[in-house]
């Protein structure tokens, strides 16, 4: 692992649980051994919401995913700072505030990338944050 940090958006940890793209998953497992990692109570909840609700899974099967993805990386939780942080990122940028909201925590946790399908690859935020795209790598 990398001393690089990396914020991991939701969609990646959806991809290492659901069973319909062995491919995406080794991609995501081999970026995510790149870096010490990050990811947000938001997305945590998005994640949850994701498992039992689409993919229908059991919840002792979604805690133990939750679990798992907050034994390897660190946790950022969202606040009222984030929020407005989040605000300002959405009103700037034009990006969903969902999306801002993250863009926010990877911001506050310091990280140089944000793994993410949901932003345009390489683009670069506050002259510090990098989007990468994992799957057109």
């Amino acid at each position: 692992m990398s001393d690089a940090k990396a914020f991991i958006d939701t969609n990646l940890f959806v991809y290492l649980y659901s069973s319909s793209d062995s491919e995406k998953q080794q991609a995501v497992i081999q970026a995510m051994n790149r870096y010490d990692r990050f990811v947000s109570t938001q997305v945590l909840n998005e994640f949850c919401n994701v498992l039992t609700r689409k993919l229908k899974l059991p919840i002792p099967a979604v805690r133990a995913a939750v679990a798992e993805i907050c034994a390897v990386c660190n946790l950022a939780v969202v606040d009222d700072a984030t929020v407005d942080a989040a605000l300002g990122i959405h009103e700037k940028y034009g990006f969903s505030y969902y999306d801002s909201l993250i863009v926010s925590s990877a911001l506050e946790s310091e990280c140089e990338y944000l793994l993410s399908e949901d932003l345009s690859d390489r683009q670069v935020i506050e002259g510090s944050l990098i989007v990468k795209n994992i799957f057109s790598e």
